[in-house]
């Protein structure tokens, strides 16, 4: 590792991995925490428990803001492990000088969301630091939701399985980078971010069987699918062709050498079902708007040992790699 912390560390990828497995994994080995999943599994199997701190910048973009992104951002790590997202705690860190009506508008957001998820906040904490100690504002959300469907985990991926997601993905980091850098699209692009419980319950309902879930954040579908193949100690091949991408997130995909697989997401996830499950999965995603393009894009295969191949249409074959190196900094 590094001597000192780079901003690649906090990408989601490789070096995001190296750091937690080599600093934090090390000093607070435990077997619940060893299972790496969005949200670990506490009291008997019942209750779900996650916390995730928000930095974006900008703190307001097309879609969302920080505030809609703290809650989602929670809610959505409980849901990907099969629970009702129930109570949250926030805490922020403010600037000296951050403007009341801002901290209003971002609050309101929350509360919109919150209200989405029959969740409420039960405790929180406020500091205030000098100006340049922060960013404007950073905020921290811990939350407690009830399993609804139990077995879920990243661990249990296998051959059995096919490999979904729900809608097209990168739009979250594409948006990001596009208001950051002021980018006049004059388009419809907008962050994925929204509230993943209610597809997740739908699922459930359905009686669907699901091995998996995971919200694609930080690294997007590539850090997901190379989690799963080295936790589950199996080959995922996914078919090029068949990942959903809107036109605009190709386009600043191809003008600044992005790739569309590594880009944030914040109303995505992906799903390991049982191939005698998958279509009716995507049926039931299909009653959703957001999720209006939910596929099937691959399959749990034994061909390679905890890889990914990306297959083209072209018929070639490449390794789809953890993310390295700084893509965009501060999306989430």
């Amino acid at each position: 590792m590094n001597k000192t912390i780079t901003l690649a560390h906090g990408n989601g990828g490789a070096e995001n991995n190296e750091l937690i497995s080599k600093v934090f994994y090390k000093a607070f080995k435990n077997d619940i925490l060893e299972k790496s999943e969005d949200a670990a599994v506490i009291h008997n199997g019942e209750l779900a428990f996650s916390t995730d701190s928000f930095t974006v910048s900008p703190l307001f973009f097309n879609g969302a803001d920080i505030g809609k992104l703290a809650v989602c951002g929670t809610c959505n790590d409980l849901a990907m492990m099969g629970a009702k997202p129930k109570y949250l705690t926030c805490s922020v860190i403010i600037e000296e000088g951050f403007e009341i009506r801002s901290l209003e508008k971002i609050v309101r957001s929350m509360k919109e969301e919150l209200k989405k998820n029959d969740a409420i906040i039960v405790s929180g904490d406020t500091k205030v630091v000098p100006k340049g100690s922060v960013d404007k504002i950073f905020i921290n959300t811990t939350g407690i939701g009830e399993i609804q469907y139990k077995g879920i985990s990243s661990n249990n991926v296998n051959e059995d399985d096919l490999i979904l997601v729900s809608r097209d993905i990168g739009a979250h980091g594409a948006t990001i980078f596009a208001a950051r850098e002021g980018m006049d699209l004059e388009t419809s692009l907008k962050s994925d971010c929204t509230s993943l419980y209610p597809q997740v319950e739908a699922l459930i309902k359905a009686g669907i069987k699901i091995t998996a879930l995971r919200d694609a954040t930080r690294g997007g579908v590539s850090a997901v699918l190379n989690e799963w193949a080295k936790q589950s100690n199996v080959c995922i091949e996914v078919e090029e062709e068949k990942i959903p991408i809107c036109d605009e997130v190709k386009g600043i995909c191809e003008m600044l050498g992005f790739e569309a697989m590594s880009l944030a997401n914040e109303g995505t996830f992906v799903l390991a079902i049982p191939k005698e499950h998958a279509k009716k999965a995507i049926d039931v995603l299909h009653t959703f708007e957001v999720a209006h393009n939910a596929t099937i894009i691959g399959k749990v295969t034994q061909q390679y040992e905890q890889k990914v191949i990306l297959n083209s249409s072209w018929g070639t074959k490449r390794f789809l790699d953890t993310p390295t190196g700084e893509l965009l900094p501060r999306i989430c």
